[in-house]
C-alpha cells in the first residue's frame, strides 16, 4: 500500500510538471509549417482531407475559436495529450493493480515520445488516445464481452480512423493478436464485437469516399508514392535509434516484458505483448523498405504504449541500481526531448544552429517573413495579392496574415508532402501571370526549400510562369539557412530573357575553417539574364573586401545547362582579406558571406558560412 501511495505521489507531481513545462513551451514554440497546413484545413471544413483524415483539422479550429494564437492552436493536442497518461492508469491499475497502475502512468510520462504529446497539433496525440482505448477495451472484453467494452472498442476504432492512415497498423495487429488468443475468437464471434467493429469501419468512410473522387490520390501517397519499395540497409538503424528515443534501459525492459508476457498464462498480459510487439516489430521490418527522407521515428508509439503496462513487473525483479538507473535515463530523456523544444524556441539558439544537420528549419523565421510581408505590402498598391511558391510558406503566411486562402504556384514540395491535391480541390494552386494579369502580386519564395543543384530549374520554372524576374527583396534567415526572396509584380511581365537571382559558392575557405587575419576568398557566382558588375566579401555583415571578379571558371554550364549568363565562363572571383588589429573582430567565430551586385544595380546578400578567426 505505501509504495501505490508513493508511486501515486511520483505520478501526480510529474503529470503535473510535465503539463506546466508543456503549455510554457507551447505558447512559445514557433509554429511548425504542417500545424499551419493542418490549421488552413481546418479554414475549410471538410470531412476528410489529401493528407490526413478530419479530425486533426477540427481540433486546430475548435483551438483557434478561442482565439487566433498559436497556443490557442495547440490547446485541444494539450489535453488530448494530457489525458493519456491518465488512462494509461485506469488501464493499468485495473488489470495489474494499483501500484503498477500509477507506475505505469509515470513511464508513459518519461517515454519521451509520449511525454511530449500534444506540444503540437499534430495527429499522433489522438492517436495515442485511440490506441488505448481500443487496449482497453479489447482487455475487457478479454475478460467478459458486455455493451460498455464494445461501445468503448468502437469509440476507439472510430477516433483512430478520424487520425491518421497510420492506425491502420493499430487495427490490424489488434485483430491479428485477438485471433491468436483462445478468449481473443471467441470476443470476434460475438455480435456486440462485431457491431462495435462495423462501427469503428464507418469512421473510414469520409477518408475512402475522398479518395475514390480523386483517383486515390491520399492512399497512394501514403502507401505507394513516399516509399521507395525497395530494400535498403538503413532499416537495421531503427533499433539504435528507437533505444535512444525510448532510452536504452527502458527500451530493454520493454523488450523483456514483451518476451515474458507472450509466453504466460495471463490472456491480458498476452494481448499486451502481441498487440505492442506486433506494432514495433511491424515497423521495424518496413523500415527496410519505407520512407526514410520524413520523420518516421514516431511511427512505433503504439506499440510502446500496449507495453508500458506490463514494464513495472520487469523493473521489479531488477536490482536496485538498475531500477534507478531506468527510471532516471527515461527522465533524462524526457528532459532532452522538451529541452529541444525550448531551444527550438530561442531565436538565438536557432541562429547559433544555422550551420548544423539538425537546424531547424521548419520552425525557423516565419514570423519574420509575415513582418516583412506586412512591411512590403505597405509599399504597394492597394489591392496587391500575396502569392506563395510552395505550401509551406502558403500556410504560415496565412496563419500569421489571418488569410487561409493565399495562392499557391505549382512545387515539387507540394506534391512530396501529398498536399498538391488538397490545394487544388481549394483552388489555390495558380498558374502564374495568366491567371493574374496584370494585378499586383507580392511574390514569395523560399529559396532554400529545394536542392541546390535544383535551385536554379526551380529560378527558370519561375520565369515561366510569372517571366523574367525583378530584383528580389532577399531575406536571409540565420544567417540565410532559411532563405526568403520577394518579389514586386506590378503590370505586365517585361520581354525578355530569364533574369533570376544570382546564384554563388565560396570554394575557400570551407565552412568551419580556422583562418588568420589575412586570408584568400575564392569562389563564383552569377546572375542568369543580366550577369553581375561587383563581388564583395562580408564579415557578419560588414563588407571587408572588394573581390575580383571574371576569373574563368569552365564547367557550371555544364552543370546547369540552362543558365543564360551572358559573362559565362568568366563568372570566378577571388579575393585577398586583410583584417587590421583595430578591424573589431575578435578571434572566434564569424560569419563569412557575399554580396552581389547586379547589373541592373539590384544587390543581394548571399548565404553566410561561419569561419574561425584564430587570433
Amino acid at each position: 500500500m505505501r509504495d501505490a501511495v508513493q508511486a501515486r505521489r511520483a505520478f501526480w507531481v510529474l503529470w503535473v510538471s510535465v503539463l506546466a513545462v508543456k503549455l510554457l513551451i507551447a505558447a512559445r514554440l514557433p509554429l511548425f509549417v504542417d500545424e499551419a497546413f493542418y490549421w488552413q484545413e481546418g479554414r475549410h471544413p471538410a470531412a476528410a482531407y489529401s493528407d490526413l483524415p478530419g479530425l486533426t483539422a477540427w481540433l486546430t479550429r475548435l483551438g483557434t475559436a478561442l482565439g487566433e494564437r498559436t497556443f490557442a492552436l495547440r490547446l485541444p493536442f494539450l489535453l488530448i495529450g494530457a489525458a493519456v497518461p491518465l488512462l494509461m492508469v485506469h488501464v493499468a491499475s485495473r488489470e495489474f493493480g494499483a501500484k503498477t497502475g500509477w507506475q505505469a502512468g509515470v513511464l508513459t510520462l518519461l517515454l519521451p515520445l509520449a511525454g511530449a504529446l500534444g506540444l503540437m497539433a499534430l495527429p499522433d496525440a489522438a492517436m495515442a488516445l485511440a490506441t488505448l482505448l481500443c487496449l482497453d477495451a479489447g482487455a475487457r472484453l478479454l475478460r467478459q464481452v458486455d455493451a460498455p467494452a464494445a461501445l468503448e472498442l468502437a469509440f476507439g476504432l472510430a477516433l483512430g480512423a478520424l487520425c491518421h492512415y497510420r492506425f491502420i497498423a493499430v487495427i490490424v495487429v489488434g485483430f491479428v493478436a485477438l485471433l491468436m488468443l483462445p478468449e481473443g475468437r471467441r470476443v470476434l464471434r460475438d455480435v456486440r464485437v462485431v457491431v462495435a467493429i462495423a462501427f469503428g469501419a464507418s469512421a473510414w468512410a469520409p477518408l475512402v469516399a475522398w479518395n475514390l473522387d480523386n483517383a486515390d490520390a491520399g492512399l497512394r501517397f501514403q502507401l505507394v508514392d513516399r516509399h521507395p519499395w525497395s530494400f535498403h540497409a538503413d532499416g537495421i538503424l531503427f533499433i539504435g535509434i528507437q533505444a535512444l528515443l525510448v532510452t536504452p534501459l527502458l527500451f530493454a525492459a520493454m523488450a523483456v516484458a514483451a518476451r515474458r508476457s507472450l509466453w504466460c498464462a495471463s490472456t491480458v498480459s498476452r494481448y499486451f505483448a502481441l498487440l505492442g510487439t506486433g506494432v514495433v516489430a511491424g515497423f521495424f521490418a518496413l523500415g527496410f523498405f519505407a520512407d526514410i527522407e520524413r520523420v518516421s521515428f514516431h511511427w512505433p508509439l503504439p506499440g510502446y504504449l500496449a507495453l508500458l503496462p506490463l514494464v513495472p513487473a520487469v523493473l521489479v525483479t531488477w536490482p536496485r541500481t538498475w531500477r534507478l538507473a531506468t527510471w532516471w535515463l527515461a527522465g533524462a530523456g524526457l528532459v532532452a526531448n522538451l529541452g529541444y523544444y525550448v531551444a527550438v524556441s530561442n531565436a538565438n539558439w536557432r541562429e547559433a544552429s544555422a550551420a548544423e544537420k539538425w537546424y531547424p528549419a521548419n520552425f525557423a523565421g516565419w514570423e519574420t517573413l509575415a513582418d516583412t510581408v506586412r512591411a512590403k505590402l505597405d509599399t504597394m498598391p492597394e489591392g496587391t495579392r500575396v502569392v506563395a511558391d510552395n505550401f509551406k510558406i502558403g500556410a504560415e503566411l496565412g496563419f500569421a496574415l489571418g488569410d487561409a486562402r493565399i495562392p499557391v504556384l505549382d512545387h515539387p514540395i507540394n506534391l512530396k508532402h501529398g498536399r498538391a491535391p488538397q490545394l487544388r480541390l481549394w483552388g489555390l494552386q495558380t498558374a502564374g501571370r495568366s491567371e493574374w494579369g496584370a494585378a499586383p502580386v507580392l511574390l514569395v519564395v523560399g529559396a532554400t526549400e529545394v536542392k541546390y543543384r535544383d535551385l536554379l530549374d526551380r529560378y527558370h520554372a519561375l520565369c515561366g510562369v510569372v517571366g523574367p524576374l525583378p530584383p528580389p527583396e532577399v531575406l536571409n534567415i540565420d544567417h540565410g539557412r532559411q532563405r526568403f526572396l520577394l518579389f514586386a509584380l506590378t503590370g505586365e511581365p517585361v520581354p525578355g530573357p530569364c533574369t533570376t537571382p544570382s546564384m554563388a559558392w565560396v570554394d575557400s575557405p570551407v565552412a568551419d575553417a580556422r583562418v588568420g587575419r589575412r586570408f584568400d576568398v575564392r569562389g563564383w557566382a552569377f546572375k542568369d539574364g543580366i550577369g553581375l558588375s561587383n563581388v564583395e566579401v562580408t564579415l557578419d555583415g560588414k563588407v571587408v573586401g572588394q573581390a575580383r571578379y571574371g576569373r574563368e571558371f569552365p564547367g557550371l554550364q555544364q552543370v546547369w545547362p540552362v543558365s543564360n549568363d551572358p559573362q559565362h565562363p568568366r563568372v570566378g572571383f577571388d579575393a585577398s582579406i586583410q583584417l587590421g588589429e583595430d578591424s573589431g573582430f575578435a578571434p572566434g567565430t564569424h560569419w563569412l558571406g557575399l554580396r552581389l551586385t547586379g547589373r541592373d544595380g539590384s544587390v543581394e546578400t548571399w548565404v553566410e558560412q561561419p569561419i574561425e578567426l584564430t587570433r
